[in-house]
């Protein structure tokens, strides 16, 4: 049976969504996303699993002030599912998510059966903070009547392949549409998770991750570098690794049905 929660500020319960028969996998979105963008993915894996979505803080579904630090998403991710009465649960991360779940896993090991981290580097090199900074000053255009446009545009170069994006240049061209459409909160809500990622250090937590891990990369990255990604995998203890070859960042929406793949052969292990 679905369960539909309601819009969360602090102190309150992320908006979200459960459904499927099975262990409980929780999905935490990319900084950009929202929990329906999982679709693809989510809608086969409910054949074996309780998948729950969810929005962070900041997000489309869940509005209000996007906290700057990773470790209050983390314990925002907990009091769901406190809510949800989920004592531990499978995580499947991507990108911002991916960092959230790392400190999820880091801080709150009860509540965490497995890992499954994609596309989420150990640390913000100076080359991605700066990318962040430039994002940021976008999205302050944006809330100051600026032109939508260069941010849709960037966003969509950085986490799409050369390739996925010539194959998919009609569907992109609908998305770029809509997302021009996205209230004016979602964006500012983009402010506070630029800051939460800009300067991020997970390596101080990476050694007390003690579930079983699977880092998922992707060798076209141009957000997190693969090295970094691979960095994470060898600083947590029992993690292991899963590479795509063509993939850029955005390896949920490009790949799902080989990612689909890849989580299901390391939670029948786990």
């Amino acid at each position: 049976m679905a369960e539909q929660g309601e819009a969360a500020d602090e102190g309150s319960i992320l908006a979200h969504a459960a459904s499927g028969e099975g262990p409980p996998l929780l999905l935490l979105n990319g900084g950009m996303m929202t929990y329906l963008a999982w679709e693809p993915l989510a809608a086969p894996l409910r054949e074996s699993f309780q998948v729950v979505g969810c929005d962070f803080r900041g997000q489309l579904r869940s509005p209000g002030e996007a906290p700057a630090d990773l470790a209050v998403h983390a314990a925002d991710v907990v009091r769901l599912l406190d809510h949800l009465g989920l004592p531990s649960v499978h995580v499947l991360g991507t990108s911002f998510g991916g960092a959230v779940g790392v400190m999820l896993a880091a801080l709150h090991p009860q509540r965490v059966r497995s890992f499954t981290a994609v596309t989420i580097a150990d640390h913000a090199t100076e080359a991605m903070d700066a990318e962040t900074r430039s994002m940021a000053g976008i999205v302050q255009s944006i809330l100051e009547g600026g032109d939508r446009q260069p941010f849709l545009q960037r966003l969509e170069e950085r986490v799409f392949s050369p390739a996925y994006r010539e194959r998919k240049a009609e569907e992109l061209a609908a998305r770029r549409q809509a997302l021009g459409k996205m209230p004016e909160a979602w964006f500012r809500g983009l402010v506070g998770i630029l800051a939460a990622i800009e300067g991020f250090d997970l390596r101080p937590h990476l050694p007390n991750i003690a579930c079983p891990t699977r880092v998922v990369l992707t060798e076209a990255d141009r957000v997190m570098p693969p090295e970094h990604c691979r960095a994470l995998a060898e600083a947590i203890p029992q993690a292991t690794v899963t590479t795509h070859p063509t993939a850029g960042h955005a390896l949920v929406a490009e790949e799902p049905q080989w990612l689909r793949e890849v989580v299901e052969e390391f939670l029948g292990a786990c």
